[in-house]
């Protein structure tokens, strides 16, 4: 089970899941969850029986997008990177080819030290992927990449320590520094690390560029809880913008957002009672939504 599942903002999350199951051969694509007819904020009514996530599975690895409008948009602050063996280059070319269709090249695909093929890319609705062949290293083909960069600058270490210190099975693998000051980096500050969460595999970096992405809800990752005391215990360590808690949503200290959600959230939030209160809970109360659907 994939307990921490990325979360896309999109404006047209059908649009967005239509594109991905074209780019990604043998991905599949289903709507998870629906608003629901009655019982939505005014800001919302709009969506009365639409789509409201819409599940990517790309090579296994799940992906929500969430539709509800323009509000937010991802930036380069989360970005996906893939893995690619070096006898995949062919099919690293071929997906890099449909995603930078309509969208913008952050670094240009070519030979790097690092990499004997590497490019980041942004596609038509703003998600940032890095595309890489692995050479020998042994890893899942997507991975979610922190960029520590703006008001979160330097401070890639810290996160990866609290993260390690709080989800189970996890650990630190490749910690690699910047040896001088790198532009805002500085010296001995994560030039690249990857570790796991929960048995899943993520890599951070602190930015080395002018160029500031904080993050942002367009962004999100999702933790899914088998009870409350594990809600509670994720909640005690990750929210810590008090003006962002809504509906499970939390930020962290580094303004990473979060959703703290009980497994099978969609079929408790399924009748408008439900959804309702949990349109008007911070931390989510499991019992509470029980409550609201009966």
């Amino acid at each position: 089970m994939q307990k921490i599942v990325p979360n896309l903002w999109f404006a047209d999350a059908a649009a967005g899941g239509e594109f991905y199951a074209g780019v990604f051969p043998g991905s599949r694509v289903r709507t998870s969850s629906f608003y629901p007819q009655d019982g939505l904020l005014d800001f919302q009514k709009d969506y009365a029986g639409k789509p409201l996530t819409v599940d990517v599975e790309i090579d296994g690895y799940r992906l929500v997008l969430i539709n509800a409008g323009d509000t937010f948009r991802p930036n380069p602050s989360i970005s996906l990177t893939l893995s690619f063996a070096e006898a995949e280059i062919d099919r690293l070319d071929a997906l890099w080819d449909a995603l930078a269709d309509g969208g913008r090249v952050l670094m240009p695909l070519q030979e790097y030290p690092y990499s004997a093929r590497y490019g980041w890319v942004e596609d038509r609705f703003g998600v940032s992927w890095q595309l890489t062949v692995a050479g020998d290293e042994q890893r899942p083909p997507v991975m979610p990449t922190f960029l520590f960069s703006g008001p979160a600058q330097n401070r890639a270490r810290e996160a990866i320590e609290e993260y390690t210190g709080l989800f189970p099975d996890a650990q630190v693998g490749a910690m690699v520094e910047y040896q001088e000051k790198s532009g805002p980096a500085d010296a001995g500050a994560v030039m690249y690390a990857d570790f796991t969460l929960a048995g899943q595999w993520f890599t951070a970096m602190d930015s080395a560029a002018t160029e500031s992405h904080p993050f942002t809800e367009g962004v999100s990752l999702q933790v899914e809880c088998a009870d409350q005391a594990e809600i509670d215990r994720y909640w005690a360590v990750l929210s810590r913008v008090p003006q962002a808690e809504q509906c499970g949503w939390c930020k962290d200290r580094f303004g990473v957002s979060w959703q703290i959600v009980p497994g099978g959230m969609d079929d408790l939030i399924s009748s408008p009672a439900a959804y309702a209160a949990m349109m008007e809970m911070h931390k989510i109360d499991i019992a509470g939504l029980r409550a609201a659907a009966s």
